[in-house]
C-alpha cells in the first residue's frame, strides 16, 4: 500500500480509518488489532480484581501488562476514529467499550 511506512525493511501497516462503512472498517480494524496481538482485550477487556483482593507480584504484573496493551489498543482506535464521532461515544474507558459503542452505533 502507498500509505504503509517502511522502516528497516519492515512494512508498518496503516491504521484503518473509519469512513462510515462499519462492516468494512471493523473487519480491517479487527485484523489490524489481531496482528498487533491486542484483539483479545477488545473481546474480553481488562479483568480487574474485586475490591480488597490482594494480588501476588505475578498477578499484578500481568494486570499491568493487560492495562498497557488495552491502552495501546485504545490508542489505535482513537487514531482510526474521527474526533466528531469519538465525541458521540459515551464509554471510552477500555478498548472493548469503544469497540462495542462503535458497533452499537453503526451496525445497529
Amino acid at each position: 500500500m502507498a500509505s504503509d511506512k517502511v522502516t528497516n525493511n519492515y512494512v508498518q501497516p496503516s491504521i484503518p480509518s473509519f469512513d462510515g462503512h462499519y462492516d468494512h472498517w471493523s473487519m480491517l480494524m479487527e485484523n489490524f488489532l489481531r496482528s498487533k496481538e491486542y484483539w483479545t482485550l477488545v473481546e474480553t477487556s481488562v479483568v480487574e480484581p474485586e475490591s480488597g483482593v490482594v494480588l501476588t507480584e505475578l498477578q499484578q504484573k500481568k494486570l499491568d501488562e493487560s492495562k498497557l496493551k488495552d491502552l495501546k489498543a485504545k490508542n489505535y482506535l482513537f487514531q482510526a476514529i474521527d474526533r466528531s464521532i469519538l465525541e458521540t461515544i459515551l464509554q471510552k474507558d477500555t478498548s472493548k467499550q469503544i469497540w462495542n459503542s462503535m458497533k452499537k452505533k453503526y451496525q445497529g
